[in-house]
Formats: structure tokens, sequence, C-alpha cells
């Protein structure tokens, strides 16, 4: 392609094959958990399959159409916990058909690469960065919490799936018949990831606790543990010409509807995820990603991936990283990654199979440990409260309920909160005043201002003719009128004293008003004039301006002449006033 960059062809080379290493063992180990609610002996290798699929066609296209130049994508820990529920649920409810999986997890991917472009087109990548730390911190720790609980059991040599109160439930049960062997293997894993990095960090840790542990297991002949088993060989196929996938007699309709949810979910989490590894790569590499056509070029691969049995994912943070780390800075890192995955696809599928399980359940333990986010827990009792209840519930909800309900749940509660932070802020700065010789003494520019300071917002008060100041009161408005705010509103605007002829309302400090803040003003408005008061209005900015003329506040409540662009001017018309009339 033409607009591929080549002018950093040896660490972009470099780079991508070093992430392909990296991303070899994680490809693998999803593919797996995506497929361990599946009760088949076929389900390990279908799932390393899927996983190594996956990271191919996403890794490739993503990488062509996307916008983060350095980015590499793939099977991610997110987005299999929500590919695992599916194919749980697609496994369960068909009555345990491998068709029936494979297309449901098919679609899904179609699906998820689907919406992923219509984010991208529609330009909805921008409003990521309003996702609040607390949600996510919950969100990524639950799922960290979902791997290793899901991997205990392949670490002890078991199977299982359900939900997590199940899995938990049933675990005392499982460690009643432990494989030894399995555990082992597991635990030396784990150790071999985090100690290994202490001796050097230019190999993957991943990579050689995989093949050291799976070395181990077939030189010291540990039968019964479980492994991979048998990949597919060749180049991927389309779902509908895989050998494993019988088209006839398929209810297509309730597949089709079956998979469009879980394929919002997928796409929804997946930008989330992608954007966020997006702004990792622009601050290693100080350049800026193009989000919109980064979810475009993430759609296409989730669109592709799906249509040939892959396993959905995104941008994936640590395999990012890598790649820049060891020079890679352009689209070619990411798709030399990718041809390196297919060709393992091609040629060393029939070692593969040796793998054992628990040493993925390994891999993808630590792979857990790492997305919770200990400093966000460290830190709870220190945060806000409400800050701190937002981690917890979403945490919680994630865990023990469903990853797209403990967004929304915290999404809805960090908007509530921060509504009332604001409106809290907001109507502090509402206030009422009855203009005073004070006021007027302090005003005056050739008096002196001793303990008045000149530069604040109301500072002008004091051009108004001193023997009119009993019938003048002034309303300031400090802030946006939205419907967080109106009982505070309400409140000031009911503080008029009866004998005010003329209510002043201040609104230089308010930049924005919603549908109820008008509806608000008009009552309060009409109220006063009701009451035989002439209402002021000064200094309106542009967007409640705009309101007001539109829903024809001006001029049918309060004609244009009443309205002034500054304080001076509304003194001027108050002076020539005749209010002996």
């Amino acid at each position: 392609m033409s607009f591929i960059k080549t002018n950093n062809i040896k660490g972009d080379i470099f780079g991508g094959i070093t992430a392909g290493i990296v991303a070899l063992p994680l490809a693998l180990a999803f593919g797996i958990q995506a497929f361990g609610g599946v009760d088949d002996p076929a389900a390990a290798s279908m799932g390393a399959y899927a996983g190594l699929v996956g990271a191919t066609m996403l890794g490739f296209f993503a990488a062509l159409f996307g916008g983060t130049h350095s980015q590499i994508s793939g099977p991610t820990g997110p987005m299999t916990v929500i590919t695992a529920t599916l194919i749980g649920g697609a496994w369960a409810s068909s009555q345990g058909s491998f068709s029936a999986v494979l297309i449901s997890m098919s679609l899904a991917g179609v699906f998820c690469g689907l919406f992923q472009v219509l984010f991208g087109l529609i330009k909805l990548g921008k409003y990521i960065r309003y996702i609040p730390y607390p949600v996510l911190s919950g969100f990524m720790s639950g799922i960290g919490v979902i791997i290793i609980l899901q991997q205990l059991y392949p670490l002890i040599g078991q199977s299982a799936s359900g939900s997590m109160i199940g899995l938990l439930a049933g675990l005392p049960a499982a460690c009643g018949h432990i494989s030894l062997t399995a555990l082992l293997l597991g635990l030396g894993t784990v150790a071999i990831i985090y100690l290994f990095p202490l001796l050097t960090k230019k190999v993957p840790a991943t990579l050689v606790a995989l093949l050291v542990m799976t070395v181990v297991s077939l030189f010291c002949n540990m039968e019964g543990v479980p492994i991979i088993g048998e990949i597919p060989a060749g180049l991927p196929k389309p779902f509908f010409a895989n050998s494993q996938v019988s088209l006839s007699g398929l209810p297509w309709g309730d597949i089709l509807m079956a998979a469009i949810i879980p394929g919002l979910t997928l796409a929804g989490l997946g930008s989330i995820d992608t954007l966020l590894t997006s702004v990792v790569a622009d601050n290693i590499t100080k350049t800026k990603h193009n989000s919109n056509q980064e979810l475009i070029g993430q759609g296409i691969g989730n669109a592709l991936a799906g249509l040939f049995c892959g396993l959905p994912g995104a941008g994936a943070t640590m395999r990012t990283v890598v790649n820049v780390k060891s020079g890679g800075r352009t689209q070619l890192s990411g798709m030399t990654h990718a041809l390196l995955l297919l060709a393992i696809l091609l040629g060393l599928g029939s070692l593969v199979k040796f793998v054992p399980l628990s040493v993925l359940a390994g891999i993808l333990i630590s792979v857990g440990i790492g997305i919770i986010d200990f400093k966000g827990f460290k830190d709870l009792f220190k945060i806000p409260r409400a800050d701190a209840v937002v981690l917890i519930t979403v945490f919680l909800v994630t865990v023990f309920v469903d990853l797209l309900t403990a967004v929304g749940i915290g999404m809805v509660i960090a908007c509530v909160l921060f509504m009332k932070r604001a409106s809290d802020l907001v109507e502090g700065g509402y206030s009422s005043k009855e203009m005073t010789h004070e006021d007027w003494i302090k005003g005056q520019p050739n008096q002196p201002a001793t303990g008045f300071d000149k530069s604040l917002p109301w500072a002008d008060e004091g051009g108004i003719r001193e023997e009119l100041l009993h019938d003048i009161y002034v309303q300031r408005l400090n802030g946006p009128i939205f419907f967080g705010t109106i009982t505070k509103f309400q409140e000031v605007m009911h503080d008029v004293p009866d004998h005010a002829k003329i209510v002043i309302i201040r609104m230089r400090l308010v930049s924005f008003m919603d549908q109820s803040g008008l509806y608000a003003m008009e009552t309060a408005i009409k109220d006063l004039q009701a009451r035989g008061i002439m209402v002021l209005m000064t200094i309106i900015q542009p967007q409640p301006l705009y309101m007001l003329k539109t829903m024809n506040l001006i001029p049918e409540v309060v004609p244009e002449e009443h309205t002034f662009k500054t304080f001076e001017e509304c003194e001027a018309y108050i002076n020539q006033l005749d209010f002996n009339k």
C-alpha cells in the first residue's frame, strides 16, 4: 500500500517479529479460555486455532487500515471474557452443537467489526476519553479477577464452566481432585514469567515459560496432563466453508438475533480497549493517533477475523509496547507480527499441540494479575467516597453479573455523582443581593475600595443613583442553569422582597442553559412580573441568548429593550427611569 511508510523497515520488521513472539502464547491461551465452556475433547484445539486466526486476521488488517501506526492488535483479556460467555451460552442452548458455537462466535465477530466501522464513520472515537477512571479501574480489575478464577480449574488439571458464583462454589470440590503434575507445570509457568525478567528482558518471559514447561512435560513423560491437541492445519477458511460447521437445520433467525447484542458489546469494549492502548502508544512514540480511523481499521479486522472463525480482539497494550520498544513505528510492524503468526499457524501446528493447558492457565493468571488495578484499590480510602463507590460497584457487577451492565451502571452512577458535584459548585455561586449604600460607595470610581476587589465580576454595581437603591434587587447567577441546579435557582428567585421594583438578572457567568433551566427562568420571570416587578437581564452569553430567543422569552416575556450587553448600559437605563410614576 502506498500510504505505508518505509523509512523504518528494519525497526518495523524486528518490532513486528518480537511482538509476534509475545503474541503467540497469548493467542493460544485466550483462544482456549474462550472455548473453556465447551465440554468437548476438540474444544482446546479449536480454541487455539481461533486464537491464532483472530490474532492473524485482526493484527494484519487493523494495522493496514487503522489510525495508530505502531499498534499491535489481537485477542485480549476483556474481549475473551465476553466471547467465552457467548460461546458457553451457544454450546448450552444448542445442546452441544459445534456448528452453532462456531457460527455464533463468527457472526458476533462480524457484527462487532461492522459496529466498530460504524463507530468510526460517525466519529465516536473522541468520546472514549469521557469514561471516568473509577469505571475503567473497577471494570478492568473485575476482568482480571474473572480470568484468574476461570483459570484456577485448568491450573489444577480440571475443566469447568459457568457463572463466577458457580465457579467459586465448585472450587472446594475441584481442589479434592488436584492433578499435582498440572499444578506444578502451571506454578512453574507463573514463576518463570515473574522471575525470568530479572535475568534479561530481551526475551519475552511468556514465550520462555511456554517453551520450557512444554519441554519439561514432554521429557519428564508427564502423562494425564490435558494438552491442546491437534490444531487444524492450512489456510483459514470462512466459517461457512469450515469442515466442522454444518449449515443445515440451524435456526438462522435466532442465531443472527442472538449474535447482535454480543457483537455490540464486543464492539463497545473493543473500542475502549483499543483507544486506551492508542493513547499509550502516543505517549511513547510522541505521535497522535486518528481515533476514528483506528476504529474503522479494528472493525475491518474483527469482521474478517469473525468471518474466518477467529477470536475478536482489540489493541493490545503489552504487545504494542513491546513492538515500540523493539523499534516498530509504522503499520508494517503490525502486519509483520500477523504474518509471523500465520506462518506459525501453517507450519508449527503439530508442535503447538503438545502445550499443556495448565501452562496456558499459568500465562493467563499472570495476565489477570497484570490487569488488576492494585494502585486504585490501594488508594481506595484516600480518593473521594463517590469515586470509591463507583469503583467497587463496577468491580462487583463485572465479576458477578455482566460486563456491559457493569460499565452501564458505572457510567450512570458516575454521571449522577458528577452532576451532583457540578450542581453543588454552581448553586454555591447563585446569590441574591439588595442594593445598599455600601454597594454604591464601593462601586464608585472615586471612592476608596478597601475590602472590595475591583476585578470581581460584580464590582461594577455602583453606577445607580443612590436614591434608587432601595428599589433595586440584583440576582447574580454564577454558572450554568440546568436540571441539576434549578432547585437552587428557584430558591434565590423567590428571595426577592416585596418592595423591589426592579430585578436585575446578571448572567455574565451563565455559559449554558438547558430546557429545564429555560423553563425555570421563564416561570421565575413571569412570577416577578405578576408581582409588578420589572425584570432586566444583562450580559447574556451566546448559548443562553440563543435559547432565550429561540423559545421567544426574548422578546415576548422580556422585551429587547430590557436586555443589555453591559451592566453600565443597564445602570444608564435605570437612572433615566421615573420611579414616582
